[in-house]
């Protein structure tokens, strides 16, 4: 057996980035961006009013007038060429321009208008201060900023920003078109009653969801046979069309299919099989089909699975220019003890974890850890990583990995 540290190395020093691509702003949310992002202009360009009110001049202001002739208005997207001084003022909207003169605005709240003459006329209670209500001209971003360094994760926040600066694409790190396969004649997808010794393929559609919430593009490439030229063509076809294959079954020692022989030609016998000091997913396959990855999992649902997160996964995060590439491990406590027996592995214990309010995360293991038993795959949203030995007492701190939401 080798141990996991170096089974992950064998795998992410052979995966490569793929090309980065210009990318409309609108696809680009999850994605990770290629170079530095600087802003072309300011935000915002011009200074304007944070509220609805009366622009004003603080000298005037100062110099103690309290009355002042309205002499316009100006709306969120007029140009705001009305130029104010000594005792006029205008009616201003929140985004409007400040006009030439002004530098402070007063709430419409604290301000009295009356009228004379055919005149309208603002008073007040409350002087404003000196740039009261006012946004300055880049007061958010100035022209020339380092806006978002190199391998930025994109959201909504960054394309809310990008969009503001006029940036309708950016170059960045595509989604990768993840293959998925599942071998073994004793597969079905059938909806009806089983045949006797079939099985409906549980991996395909889990694999499916894991790649889709990692923001990766999965291929549902369907199951193949046992069969020599099945495989043959369903291996170069799909290495063909994606960027990363991931094929479940077939890999166990003694496994009596011919997907290791498949592999092993098609890979030029470049293909990896390890052993690799774990449970579950003891089991693992490595290799490429011309220049595209190939991931060979573990047939057994559970085992596909944390196979997927410990190996896969980072390896397809590596290729969309993610830097960090695992998922999250946190301390927690162990509600209840976790018993494992001595026998070289680490053990990655399906469990609940719950953030209480004491602010500590704590975990309760399932009570089904063998291998087949997805349902209990289902219930966790986290793995206690148990090194070898005899495991935890209830009260015991626990290094665990974060699946989902706490």
């Amino acid at each position: 057996m080798i141990e996991l540290s170096e089974a992950q190395e064998i795998v992410l020093k052979s995966i490569s980035q793929l090309p980065a691509t210009k990318t409309p702003l609108s696809g680009c949310d999850g994605l990770v961006s290629y170079g530095a992002i600087y802003a072309g202009e300011s935000i915002p360009p011009f200074d304007n009013t944070a509220v609805d009110g009366f622009a004003l001049s603080f000298e005037s202001v100062q110099a103690g007038n309290k009355e002042f002739e309205i002499v316009g208005t100006i709306a969120a997207g007029d140009p705001g060429d009305i130029p104010i001084g000594g005792s006029t003022t205008v009616r201003i909207m929140t985004g409007a321009p400040m006009p030439e003169g002004a530098d402070c605005v007063l709430m419409v709240e604290d301000s009295v208008v009356t009228e004379k003459d055919g005149k309208s006329f603002l008073t007040f209670s409350k002087r404003p201060r000196e740039f009261e209500n006012v946004r300055k001209a880049g007061s958010d971003i100035v022209q020339g900023q380092l806006l978002f360094p190199s391998n930025t994760q994109l959201f909504a926040g960054h394309l809310g920003v990008l969009a503001s600066l006029g940036i309708s694409e950016i170059t960045a790190f595509p989604r990768a078109r993840v293959g998925i396969i599942s071998t073994g004649s004793e597969l079905t997808d059938t909806p009806g009653p089983l045949q006797h010794g079939q099985i409906r393929d549980s991996n395909r559609p889990m694999l499916f969801s894991l790649v889709k919430e990692m923001g990766a593009i999965p291929m549902d490439l369907g199951t193949i046979k046992d069969d020599r030229e099945s495989l043959r063509d369903g291996f170069l076809k799909a290495a063909s069309s994606c960027d990363v294959l991931l094929s479940s079954g077939g890999v166990s020692v003694g496994d009596f299919d011919y997907t290791k022989q498949i592999l092993d030609e098609l890979s030029n016998g470049t293909m990896s099989w390890m052993q690799i000091a774990i449970r579950p997913a003891k089991p693992f396959a490595f290799g490429h089909i011309g220049s595209t990855p190939v991931f060979g999992l573990p047939g057994n649902p559970v085992s596909s699975a944390v196979s997927f997160e410990l190996l896969a996964r980072p390896a397809i995060r590596k290729m969309m220019g993610h830097q960090k590439l695992f998922r999250t491990v946190v301390p927690a406590v162990a509600k209840t003890d976790i018993h494992r027996r001595a026998d070289g592995k680490i053990h990655f214990v399906r469990v609940t974890a719950n953030l209480e309010m004491n602010g500590k995360i704590y975990i309760d293991p399932q009570s089904g850890q063998s291998s087949h038993l997805l349902y209990s795959m289902a219930n966790s949203n986290a793995l206690a990583i148990v090194p070898d030995g005899t495991g935890y007492m209830a009260g015991d701190e626990v290094s665990t990995l974060i699946l989902r939401m706490l």
